[in-house]
C-alpha cells in the first residue's frame, strides 16, 4: 500500500488532467494514474520532419465551448481558425455522385423549402429544452423515445433533406439519424447556443495553434504526480478512506476518488462501495465506436479544385477536413467501423485513400504519411463521442452528470455540447465539487 493522496484521479484525458489541476489550485495533493504510456486519451499529436504539428485525436472546437477557451487562454495558448477558414467550397459524395457546392445536385427547390421548414420546426423543440435543467422539459420522454430520423419524417421532410441530415451525421460519426435520441440531439443544440442543426461555423471554427493535444501535455507538466501505463483494476469507496487497485496490485489510498475514463474501460473496472443507481446510470452510457485517418501532403492539392477539404459522404469515411496546410483528416463513422476494421491495415488505408481520390483527385493516394486510429476498439477508450440512442437519455437518467462523494465522474460528452468541451467542463465542475464538500475532499 502507497502513501495516500487527497484524491487519485483514474484517466489522464483532458477531463482527469483539468480536474487534476484545478484540485492542486485548489490545495489537494492529487495522483493521476493513466493506463496509456502518454497522456491525452483522444487528444494526441506527432510532429512531421518539416515542422508541422499533427493532430490525431480531437481538433476544433467552437464559440460555446467556453470551458476549453477559458483554459486555453489559461495555459497561454493560442486560439486561431480551424478549416472553415480554408478556400473553396464543402463536396458530398453518395453513391453515382460528387457533389461540390452549398446544395448537392440532388435536391431540388422544394428539398430546399423543406430545410427551412425543419429547422424552424427543430427551433420550437429546442425552446422547450432548458439546458441547466434538461429533466423538466415537458415532452421528455416523447423526444427522449424518438429518434432524429423518426422526428424528421414526422415533421414532414422531404426524403433528400432526411439524407442530408443523415450525411451529416454520418461525417460528424456520432451515429445514424436512426440511432439517435431526438431530446439527446436538442439538448446538446441548446447547449452549444444555437437554434438550429449543426452549424460548423459556431462548432468547429476555433482550433489551438499549438496543437489540441498541447493543451493536454501542458496540463500533465504542471502536475505533481502524473503515473502512466497505471491501468485501474479495482476501486474501493468508504468515507474516510478509499482505495485504488492497480493491474499490478499496487494499492493507493486516498479520501476521495475521480473516476475521469469513458464509459467503456469505467465498465471493466470493478467499483465497490458506490450505490447501484449510480453504478446503474454509470455504464448506461455509450460511446459511438469509429476511427479517424489523417494523412500529410505536400500541399492543399484540393484547392485546384476549387475545395476546401471538407466532406460528406456515404462511403466507409464518413468525412474529412484539412486541419492545416497538407493535412487532412477524416472519421470512420459507426456505421461503417465494422467494414473499415475487418481487413489488414494497408488495405483499409489504400481503400480509404481511393474514396478521398474520388472527391478530391488522385493526389490523395499519394500521402507523405498516414495514420490511424481505431478508437471503438481501444480498450482504454472503446468508442468515439457520447451516443445516445433512442431511450438512452431516460435509461441513464438524472443522475448523469452528478456525483457521490467520495467518489466523482467526469468525462467527455457529447451531452454538454462537444466532446473535448465536455471533457474540461466536467472536470472542473467535479474539482469544483469535490473541494467544496465540508472535509475539503
Amino acid at each position: 500500500m502507497t502513501s495516500a493522496s487527497d484524491v487519485v484521479v483514474v484517466g489522464a484525458g483532458l477531463a482527469g488532467l483539468s480536474c487534476a489541476r484545478d484540485l492542486e489550485a485548489g490545495g489537494a495533493t492529487v495522483t493521476v494514474l493513466e493506463a496509456r504510456p502518454r497522456v491525452g486519451g483522444r487528444v494526441e499529436q506527432v510532429d512531421l520532419p518539416d515542422g508541422r504539428v499533427v493532430q490525431l485525436g480531437g481538433e476544433v472546437v467552437g464559440n460555446a465551448h467556453t470551458s476549453y477557451l477559458g483554459l486555453v487562454a489559461e495555459l497561454g495558448l493560442t486560439l486561431t481558425a480551424s478549416y472553415v477558414a480554408e478556400p473553396g467550397e464543402i463536396t458530398r459524395q453518395v453513391p453515382g455522385s460528387v457533389d461540390v457546392g452549398a446544395w448537392p445536385s440532388w435536391c431540388t427547390q422544394a428539398d430546399r423549402a423543406s430545410y427551412d421548414d425543419v429547422e424552424a420546426a427543430l427551433e420550437k423543440v429546442l425552446a422547450t429544452i432548458d439546458p441547466a435543467d434538461p429533466w423538466s422539459c415537458p415532452d421528455l420522454e416523447r423526444l427522449d423515445r424518438l429518434s432524429l430520423g423518426g422526428w424528421l419524417r414526422e415533421v414532414g421532410a422531404t426524403p433528400h433533406v432526411q439524407r442530408l441530415f443523415e450525411l451529416v451525421h454520418l461525417s460528424l460519426a456520432d451515429g445514424s439519424i436512426e440511432r439517435q435520441s431526438l431530446f439527446a440531439y436538442a439538448r446538446k443544440t441548446v447547449v452549444g447556443g444555437t437554434t438550429g442543426s449543426y452549424d460548423v461555423e459556431q462548432w468547429e471554427n476555433l482550433r489551438v495553434a499549438e496543437g489540441s493535444a498541447t493543451v493536454a501535455l501542458t496540463l500533465a507538466a504542471g502536475l505533481q504526480d502524473v503515473r502512466l501505463s497505471t491501468p485501474v483494476r479495482r476501486i474501493r469507496v468508504r468515507r474516510g478512506g478509499c482505495t485504488v487497485t492497480t493491474y499490478d496490485g499496487e494499492g493507493l489510498r486516498a479520501d476521495a476518488v475521480v473516476l475521469a475514463v469513458p464509459s467503456g474501460p469505467a465498465r471493466d473496472i470493478d467499483v465497490d462501495g458506490v450505490s447501484e443507481a449510480r453504478l446503474t446510470s454509470l455504464r448506461r452510457q455509450r460511446h459511438a465506436p469509429a476511427a479517424k485517418l489523417v494523412a500529410a501532403y505536400d500541399d492543399s492539392f484540393w484547392r485546384a479544385r476549387g475545395q476546401n477539404g471538407l466532406s460528406e459522404s456515404e462511403g466507409v469515411i464518413g468525412s474529412t477536413w484539412p486541419q492545416q496546410q497538407g493535412v487532412l483528416s477524416a472519421l470512420v463513422p459507426p456505421e461503417r467501423y465494422a467494414g473499415f476494421v475487418a481487413t489488414d491495415p494497408v488495405t483499409r488505408t489504400r481503400e480509404a485513400l481511393a474514396q478521398v481520390a474520388e472527391m478530391f483527385g488522385p493526389e490523395a493516394t499519394a500521402p507523405l504519411q498516414t495514420w490511424t486510429r481505431l478508437w471503438g476498439t481501444d480498450p482504454w477508450t472503446q468508442g468515439y463521442v457520447t451516443s445516445w440512442h433512442p431511450g438512452d437519455v431516460l435509461a441513464v437518467g438524472p443522475l448523469h452528470g452528478t456525483h457521490e462523494p467520495p467518489f466523482y465522474v467526469c468525462g467527455s460528452d457529447q451531452w454538454v455540447a462537444g466532446y473535448m468541451e465536455g471533457a474540461v467542463r466536467t472536470g472542473r465542475s467535479t474539482a469544483a465539487a469535490a473541494l467544496a464538500e465540508p472535509d475539503g475532499k
